[in-house]
């Protein structure tokens, strides 16, 4: 398969969907849901509700077939009608194992919701390039893809069949990855970056070059002629669209590569520079220090201690819970 850097980057991110819970409503009701600590998707099986985030301008009726993306730290309420008092939600899911509710006799609505989790350092390359909401609507292009993935998704739920749970988070990464991808064609204009530049045709084979053998030293002209641009129009739709020029993303990308290798494995440096493209070790640390503001041994010492003080937190909290 042809080079993917949508894919790249996803995985870069160790992004991670995961299905946490739904409920069925009737009659008149409303949840106050509280600031998410993750990036929060919800979906609207059947039925409709109205969604009212705080610091939107007004709220948004929901319809079946309906999903929302929320990266923002903001509370919100869904309702059947804007004047219903709202309930609060960790009173409503409270209970060991509790991921489902009813309020009424749950036959006029359904909801299925869940969070995407994200490498606390890698993820930020996902979550700082995506806008605060997302609201893909049953009537876009891209809607019979995503009803299908909640279809599955309820049918899975509700199943005893072997391998449902494992099917639920595969159905979960795709939805999510539908989100983006109907995001991509929909959004009016995107801020200057990578993910702009993703949903650009015209930059598409510059960038599954760079992705595909990032090692390379690649050249201007080269990236141009596979653009079928010239030097000089390419490098200036490059920069407006990616907010980068083409060789300083490729430095970036190689940098991320970089910082990854360094906190995950225990490669010398020496031979991550070489991996890379570098011909040598200095070359690659100036590199280094000169993107993220630290040396290569830097931040690997940061990133051990940073796990060492996770790991006895962990063991604190198991200690406390005995």
């Amino acid at each position: 398969m042809p080079s993917d850097p949508f894919s790249d980057i996803l995985k870069f991110t160790n992004a991670e969907t995961l299905v946490t819970g739904g409920f069925t409503a009737g009659g008149p009701w409303a949840i106050r849901f509280p600031v998410p600590k993750t990036i929060k998707f919800f979906a609207v099986v059947k039925g409709s509700c109205w969604v009212d985030i705080d610091g939107e301008p007004k709220p948004m009726l929901f319809e079946a077939g309906d999903v929302g993306l929320l990266s923002a730290r903001r509370s919100f309420v869904l309702s059947s009608a804007l004047d219903v008092p709202a309930v609060d939600a960790m009173s409503l899911f409270s209970g060991a194992g509790r991921s489902t509710a009813q309020l009424g006799d749950g036959d006029d609505f359904a909801h299925i919701g869940g969070h995407v989790l994200l490498d606390p350092v890698s993820g930020r390359l996902l979550a700082d390039v995506l806008p605060p909401w997302i609201h893909i609507g049953a009537a876009s292009l891209q809607a019979s893809t995503i009803r299908w993935i909640l279809d599955q998704l309820v049918n899975e739920r509700a199943s005893t069949e072997p391998g449902a749970r494992l099917a639920c988070e595969q159905l979960a990464q795709l939805l999510f990855i539908q989100i983006l991808r109907a995001h991509l064609k929909t959004a009016a204009l995107m801020p200057p970056g990578w993910l702009r530049a993703l949903s650009h045709p015209r930059l598409a084979p510059a960038l599954r070059l760079m992705h595909g053998d990032p090692t390379r030293s690649w050249h201007l002209d080269e990236l141009a002629s596979a653009c079928a641009m010239s030097r000089t129009t390419f490098a200036f739709h490059f920069r407006t669209i990616s907010g980068a020029a083409p060789l300083t993303y490729l430095a970036g990308w190689r940098m991320h590569l970089a910082e990854r290798a360094l906190r995950e494995e225990t490669t010398p440096v020496a031979v991550i520079a070489r991996s890379l493209g570098y011909t040598s070790e200095s070359a690659f640390s100036n590199a280094f220090k000169r993107m993220t503001g630290s040396s290569p041994r830097a931040c690997r010492d940061a990133a051990r201690s940073q796990s060492g003080l996770n790991r006895t937190n962990r063991e604190a909290e198991e200690i406390t819970s005995l």
